[in-house]
């Protein structure tokens, strides 16, 4: 049986983070970290090593991109970091310079494993990923709304006093300012529940700017974006069919093309198998095409 292998690309506080959360879940027998700091993932791997009777059994290592041969999920949160203040847009060209190293040496040694991109603005980035490596769409995934729309779910639950499992509820389009709740479909247990508009605006608000509330508290997130993570691997790995909100190329999905967008995608084993084309009205649709035309006009600014 073919040991499952994961190559986490980046260990700074999300890559160091979701490389803790997936060893802690027993998602893989392999572990491999990747770090242009290579003192920092040697540092790493030592410390999650020693946890290892804790733990059970599983491989950990502090590689080079050789060591992405046969990974089953190459995971890239390399990049820098969003600063107090700094929009996700801001760090663009940044981010596409790095990106540009990465991919071109991942590739050299891994051609049929799921990049799952993390680095914002992760749209973009996925769609970056996407052309360089050119590789089948449904094996480039980015993290999309998928902690997006579970901030939205907790915030929701808060206020109706539900547990955050049992409410339904959905972020889609761009993961950052432009994204846009889809109320027409939030419910529990299949449900309609009543918001004022001003409370409606409240919870989108916080949801929307969460990362930055917390950036300027604590310098970075890291915790809850490990575990968005931790889930779309386990739906690889497990051949789930679960439905998260990732982000995908879009083809004529409510009239919108050619962009990497966070809706509900059904991912198994080969990745992004199919995407949700859900029920939004037409003020939904309006906001999505928003959020779609302002990441072309970035992607358009790169190129």
């Amino acid at each position: 049986m073919k040991k499952s292998k994961i190559v986490v690309i980046g260990v700074g506080t999300v890559g160091s983070t979701t490389a803790y959360t997936l060893l802690l879940r027993s998602r893989m027998d392999e572990l491999v970290l990747i770090d242009a700091n290579a003192n920092k993932a040697v540092g790493d791997a030592l410390d999650m090593n020693h946890g290892m009777p804790f733990l059970g059994h599983a491989k950990v290592w502090a590689g080079s991109y050789e060591d992405c041969k046969d990974a089953d999920i190459v995971i890239i949160t390399a990049g820098a970091a969003q600063k107090q203040g700094e929009t996700r847009t801001d760090l663009l060209k940044r981010n596409v310079a790095i990106y540009e190293s990465i991919i071109t040496e991942v590739l050299k040694y891994n051609t049929d494993g799921i990049l799952l991109i993390a680095t914002n603005p992760v749209d973009i980035m996925s769609y970056f990923s996407w052309q360089k490596s050119g590789w089948p769409v449904n094996r480039v995934i980015g993290s999309g709304t998928l902690l997006d729309s579970a901030r939205f779910r907790y915030l929701i639950g808060q206020h109706l006093k539900i547990d955050p499992r049992s409410v339904h509820a959905h972020i889609i389009g761009e993961h950052g300012d432009s994204e846009l709740p889809v109320w027409s479909l939030a419910n529990v247990a299949g449900t309609a529940f009543s918001l004022s508009d001003e409370t409606k605006s409240e919870i989108f608000s916080n949801t929307r700017d969460a990362a930055y509330q917390i950036i300027e508290a604590k310098g970075a997130t890291y915790y809850a974006i490990a575990l968005a993570l931790d889930r779309i691997v386990t739906a690889i790995l497990r051949d789930e069919s679960a439905v998260l909100n990732v982000a995908t190329l879009l083809d004529n999905y409510h009239g919108v093309s050619d962009v990497f967008l966070g809706v509900p995608c059904i991912v198994d084993r080969q990745g992004v198998r199919e995407v949700l084309d859900i029920r939004i009205n037409e003020e939904e649709k309006a906001l999505l095409h928003r959020s779609a035309d302002h990441l072309k006009e970035l992607i358009r600014k790169v190129r």
